[in-house]
């Protein structure tokens, strides 16, 4: 089933975000993300606070870099908040941002490898398996969980280069695009993640999730064109954002679809001047959709 949801960003501040989530579920946004970026917000602080002041919304986490925390300590707080929020939350783990993670000794020399080693042992361990494993980067001795969850979790990856998307299909559950990617360039990227489904020999779905910067009202096409500047998108062209009405957003939205995406979530742009507005306006985008 194709999902629209939205973002909050930790380029606003943490007090910020009752009120985007409130508003996010009253607009009926089923599903909000957030980012743990550093040195701004972490993921599952946030992510718990934001399930216990909501009833139905899911909260995803595009995502938790892999070099900061340990695989079983990821794997604890997955289960942990799994189980007080059955299935309402999506787990999301990603490379980091190198510069970040050389800030902190956590740079990995290969980050593919750890990729590699790192998802499947997270899923194992939120299957409830013991775990025992010597890799470069992951080393187990019979770890196990005592609390599971009831129901295992999808573990999304993120993914840019073409190494990485071959991978994260074939370890993952499924995999996320960060904002910059035009509906053609998902297109390329759902091919690049298919041959690694086809290498994992899994046959569960493989879903694609894609952030796009988005704004709307008098000024959305200034706002999210400055965005796009601002971010310095390695293959500017037409499609990276959305932009005008909620009518026009709920067509444009359609080829990051058509490309193969399985959920797109509205992104806001940094400058955007009122979250609450902007969720309002995501409800709406997916009130139209939904009404087709």
């Amino acid at each position: 089933m194709q999902r629209i949801g939205s973002i909050f960003t930790p380029s606003f501040p943490p007090e910020h975000l009752k009120v985007a989530t409130l508003a996010a579920e009253a607009a009926g946004v089923a599903e909000l993300w957030l980012w743990e970026d550093c040195f701004r917000e972490s993921a599952f602080a946030a992510a718990s606070a934001m399930l216990a002041w909501t009833q139905h919304l899911r909260v995803g986490i595009g995502v938790a870099p892999m070099p900061m925390r340990n695989v079983a300590l990821t794997a604890m707080e997955i289960a942990t908040v799994e189980r007080m929020f059955p299935g309402r939350l999506i787990p999301g783990v990603g490379h980091g941002v190198q510069s970040w993670m050389a800030q902190i000794g956590a740079r990995p020399a290969s980050p593919l490898t750890l990729m590699r080693e790192y998802v499947p042992a997270l899923r194992a361990l939120l299957a409830g398996h013991e775990l025992t494993t010597a890799g470069r980067y992951v080393t187990l001795d019979r770890v196990r969980l005592d609390w599971p969850p009831a129901a295992v979790p999808a573990v999304i990856a993120a993914a840019e280069g073409p190494r990485t998307l071959r991978l994260a299909g074939e370890v993952a559950d499924g995999t996320l695009l960060p904002a910059g990617w035009s509906p053609r360039r998902v297109r390329e990227a759902r091919q690049l993640i298919g041959e690694g489904v086809d290498a994992s020999g899994r046959a569960e779905p493989h879903e694609t999730i894609v952030f796009v910067v988005t704004a709307f009202g008098e000024r959305a096409e200034a706002l999210a064109r400055a965005e796009a500047e601002v971010s310095q998108w390695v293959a500017p062209e037409d499609g990276l954002v959305l932009a005008g009405s909620p009518a026009r957003i709920a067509d444009d939205v359609e080829a990051f679809f058509d490309a193969g995406a399985s959920a797109v979530m509205l992104q806001p742009a940094a400058a955007e001047p009122g979250l609450e507005g902007f969720m309002a306006q995501v409800g709406e985008v997916v009130r139209l959709r939904a009404a087709r």
